[in-house]
């Protein structure tokens, strides 16, 4: 997820000097957006070497690391604030990654494409998988091991002891208050313990 709209959705979330980990960071676009327009610093965790390489080009501080094998490198609060932008999704144990992105940051954003956004309600309807821009695969070639949505994350959420200090859906670059398991391709939820 790297349009600019969505990245300023969720800038805006992030206090401004905050120490702030990225799960999953990709090419590092979202922490190079962070550092420049809200003077924040930190790291990113990615596994691919050709995104490493995207974010060391960007100046982006990033570590290779498996997020299936957990965040034990880091301590409690090391953290502000720990995105997992379009990460969830990839993961084999969600409702742990959950708790470890709370635990080592004082809060967690959470961003992931939204199973129950009404176009793709319609195309199961119709008996297919969705493609769509933000589920832009076809079932037998996707990375995702997982879709969810929007109210699936508030159930896992509030399951696993964790505190929804907001939550809200992006469609359109806009921000979606009103149905947004319903009305929007993103969900994002801010998390604390």
């Amino acid at each position: 997820m790297s349009d600019l709209a969505t990245m300023n959705a969720i800038a805006q979330r992030v206090p401004e000097g905050s120490r702030v980990l990225d799960l999953g960071c990709g090419d590092g676009a979202m922490l190079a957006y962070l550092k420049k327009e809200r003077g924040c610093n930190g790291y990113g965790i990615e596994i691919d070497d050709a995104n490493m390489l995207a974010c060391v080009k960007r100046g982006v501080n990033v570590i290779q690391l498996n997020l299936d094998e957990g965040l034990s490198l880091f301590d409690d609060a090391s953290f502000d604030v720990v995105l997992q932008i379009d990460t969830l999704q990839h993961l084999r144990n969600a409702e742990v990654m959950l708790r470890e992105t709370v635990r080592v940051g004082r809060i967690g954003i959470v961003a992931f494409p939204n199973f129950a956004h009404w176009p793709n309600r319609l195309s199961v309807l119709r008996g297919r998988m969705p493609v769509t821009r933000r589920l832009p695969y076809q079932w037998y070639d996707t990375p995702n091991i997982r879709v969810g949505t929007h109210a699936d994350l508030a159930l896992l959420a509030l399951g696993s002891g964790l505190k929804v200090l907001d939550s809200f859906g992006i469609q359109d670059e806009r921000t979606v208050r009103f149905a947004p398991n319903l009305m929007a391709g993103t969900s994002v939820y801010v998390l604390s313990r």
